[in-house]
């Protein structure tokens, strides 16, 4: 029997061959077109190419193309309580589902913000804090009691936020929730007087367990790897010690153990992960600029140069190449536009077999990559091959029957 070979590698843009290596996370964040605003959440498709985020006075804005260009607009008032402003925001792995919170009022649009509708939330009294979604946009999350209205449990919905029923987990001030690519494990941060806590879910939310994450911290945000087992939380400070400033830890067993992570100290408001859970970014509120990267799971960081804002939300594609944060304002508290930053993609391709085939795979990138074939590593050949999103892991997958013979793949920048 002959065997067959396969070498997997990865291209630059001049087609050359290089070793995989962490992109350089330090570098300079881009202004995008997005109005001046106090924006509060914001929200990225697996690619970095559809972008969302909501901000004071009901104002949304929807980016189609990485944050070059954004449509801005308003949300009318729903339900007798008004707060003006959104919360949180959400947005499927394609880009085509949002989800968005204002007060007792869950938005969910299912055609990328050309329409929405004001989905039934669990009671009048709900102040939906924070909310989440699956990669196919069908299973959501929420927590409420954070920053209005009263300490509330957790509800979760499978058909969009049509209908709403509430969890086992506790009454709680929910600050942040976070769901795996298949809505199966779900994450909750939570803050009061006397510090925080951190549950996880590993059955879509049925029941809910306290994790290890220390309970001296007020968690203000937590986030999830694609499949769940890699989380990173950070929090606005610290009760014992008596810290001004928070600090941020990383789990990587679906937060059965947790690791504090040498960043500075610092009042954080929000942490994104890539896909595999190996690209982390965390932004604070204060001091004013502080952006910190990671390409190592949070074994090691990096103070990003990032304009000297007080940050408040910040999204990651799949890939971790791709960045968005928001902030509040300056500091003389004017409203700011949003920004993104930017890296090489360098995907790195997997091979499976699957069922006498081969499945190739590799995390979708924040740049646009070409799958190639050649059979002696001179002449190459694009492949007619559409790879499909996995939404269980958001990766492109191709499946290939075996040749027969020695065949070589590899990606390139078109």
């Amino acid at each position: 029997m002959k065997i067959i070979k396969y070498m997997l590698l990865t291209v630059a843009t001049w087609g050359g061959l290089f070793t995989m290596a962490d992109p350089a996370f330090a570098q300079t964040w881009t202004q995008t077109s997005a109005p001046s605003e106090s924006w509060k959440a914001v929200a990225s498709s697996s690619d970095g190419s559809k972008l969302i985020a909501g901000g004071f006075g009901l104002i949304y804005g929807i980016s189609t193309n990485s944050g070059s260009t954004w449509i801005t607009n308003t949300q009318p008032q729903m339900g007798s309580t008004y707060y003006g402003s959104w919360s949180s925001v959400a947005i499927s792995a394609d880009g085509t589902t949002y989800v968005g919170t204002i007060g007792n009022v869950i938005w969910v649009s299912t055609n990328s913000g050309i329409a929405w509708l004001s989905n039934n939330v669990p009671s009048a009294s709900f102040f939906v804090s924070v909310v989440a979604l699956s990669a196919d946009g069908s299973k959501m999350v929420a927590g409420a009691g954070a920053y209005g209205g009263s300490p509330s449990g957790i509800y979760i919905s499978t058909n969009s936020g049509v209908t709403w029923a509430q969890t086992t987990a506790p009454t709680n001030n929910w600050t942040s929730v976070a769901s795996s690519a298949d809505g199966t494990k779900l994450v909750a941060a939570a803050m009061n007087s006397e510090g925080g806590f951190i549950y996880a879910s590993m059955d879509s939310g049925l029941t809910w367990t306290l994790t290890g994450a220390p309970t001296n911290n007020s968690w203000a945000t937590v986030a999830s790897s694609a499949d769940g087992s890699k989380l990173v939380a950070a929090s606005w400070y610290a009760i014992v010690p008596d810290d001004i400033y928070g600090c941020v830890y990383t789990s990587t067993n679906f937060g059965m153990s947790w690791t504090s992570n040498n960043v500075p100290d610092a009042q954080w408001q929000s942490v994104a992960a890539s896909a595999d859970g190996t690209k982390l970014v965390a932004v604070a509120l204060e001091p004013f600029g502080l952006i910190c990267s990671s390409t190592n799971s949070g074994a090691s960081w990096v103070s990003n140069s990032a304009p000297n804002e007080s940050w408040y939300s910040v999204a990651s594609s799949a890939d971790g190449n791709k960045l968005m944060a928001a902030a509040l304002g300056d500091q003389s508290f004017n409203p700011v536009p949003i920004y993104t930053l930017q890296t090489t993609p360098s995907p790195q391709m997997n091979i499976t077999p699957t069922n006498g085939n081969l499945t190739l795979s590799w995390i979708v990138p924040s740049t646009d990559f070409v799958m190639q074939q050649s059979s002696d590593l001179g002449s190459w050949m694009d492949m007619t091959n559409k790879p499909v999103l996995n939404l269980t892991n958001l990766q492109n997958e191709v499946i290939l029957s075996p040749t027969g013979s020695n065949v070589f793949y590899r990606l390139k920048t078109p």
